[in-house]
């Protein structure tokens, strides 16, 4: 992801030239435009181009250097990335210990597991992600010490990254830390435990539905659960106005995904399509996409009178997406 463009027009040979000579916003926008190339010969110059970039005297450039290396998966720039990891930047430690977990050779394991055991806090936390991207099974004891960290944000990213690994021996140990003094602490190992269908923390998921910055997540959490206490938590989130829209399109979909009979049922219908007809693009285009993941064909007419409508000019191709999926999943088998 940009450390600081949404998106990028620039020619290639553009780009090169800007990196080496350009302003230092210029700098940065030519280092994140080489990141999106996909020509072999393209990206080989690139590359070069892009680990000379990670000596720049200005941080943005230096970041975007290190994230657009991660997204051309270049094994030959380990080396340098690694350099970066002790860079007097945050934003440029964290975007080099990313581009190295996107990566995923094994040889930046070992300075990485250093990193998270006497890096600075805003490293240590992206380590622990990076490290079990990079080898799952080596990392997990590194993970498990991390669970202790004074750092809450480090400790999260551990429990999540023990939760995605996927190992049940983690379990009882996530669940000590449902207590942790941090609150998005306590969210982050409820999430870990609800990704290995463990309920224990659900209490804490619930608490986090009406919360701006967690819903999302407590909804996909409770989702991985899915059982009738989960969807009753979703039912009532739905009804919840401090719910954001959001996550209640989302937890309606997710209803009719793992309660598709239950009693939440027809109310689930009900935010969806309501949802087709929403202010906001963005929440149009997730009832968009809940439905063609989870409808039947009471949703197609809908989908069909968006489309025809000026609010669906931008959502054509996810309507016809969705409408599509609808026929697949629908239509008579043999």
């Amino acid at each position: 992801m940009s450390f600081l463009f949404p998106s990028s027009t620039i020619t290639f040979e553009a780009a090169l030239r800007d990196l080496a000579q350009g302003s230092p916003r210029a700098r940065a926008f030519a280092a994140h435009a080489l990141g999106e190339l996909t020509e072999p010969a393209e990206k080989r110059r690139a590359i070069e181009a892009l680990t000379a970039a990670l000596e720049d005297d200005r941080f943005e450039v230096r970041a975007e250097a290190c994230s657009s290396l991660g997204e051309l998966g270049e094994s030959s720039a380990v080396a340098a990335l690694v350099k970066r990891l002790g860079d007097g930047h945050a934003a440029v430690r964290q975007q080099a210990a990313i581009a190295l977990g996107t990566i995923g050779h094994p040889d930046a394991f070992e300075a990485l597991a250093e990193a998270l055991a006497d890096g600075p806090a805003d490293l240590r936390f992206q380590a622990a992600t990076s490290l079990a991207e990079i080898d799952a099974p080596k990392s997990y004891p590194l993970l498990v010490k991390a669970l202790d960290d004074k750092d809450p944000q480090v400790v999260s990213a551990a429990a999540l990254s023990l939760g995605a690994i996927g190992d049940a021996a983690v379990l009882p140990l996530l669940a000590a830390r449902l207590d942790h003094a941090d609150a998005g602490a306590r969210f982050d190992v409820a999430y870990a435990l609800a990704e290995l269908r463990d309920s224990r923390g659900r209490a804490r998921l619930v608490e986090a539905l009406a919360d701006s910055e967690r819903a999302w997540d407590a909804v996909t959490a409770l989702g991985n659960l899915g059982t009738p206490d989960d969807a009753e938590a979703l039912g009532r989130a739905m009804a919840n106005k401090k719910t954001p829209p959001e996550a209640s399109v989302l937890a309606a979909g997710t209803l009719l995904s793992i309660a598709p009979n239950g009693a939440h049922h027809d109310a689930a219908r009900r935010v969806l399509l309501a949802a087709l007809g929403a202010r906001k693009e963005h929440v149009r285009a997730l009832a968009v996409e809940q439905l063609g993941l989870h409808a039947g064909d009471w949703a197609k007419a809908p989908l069909e009178k968006l489309a025809r409508s000026g609010k669906g000019a931008d959502l054509l191709e996810a309507i016809a997406t969705a409408l599509r999926s609808i026929d697949e999943r629908t239509e008579p088998k043999g």
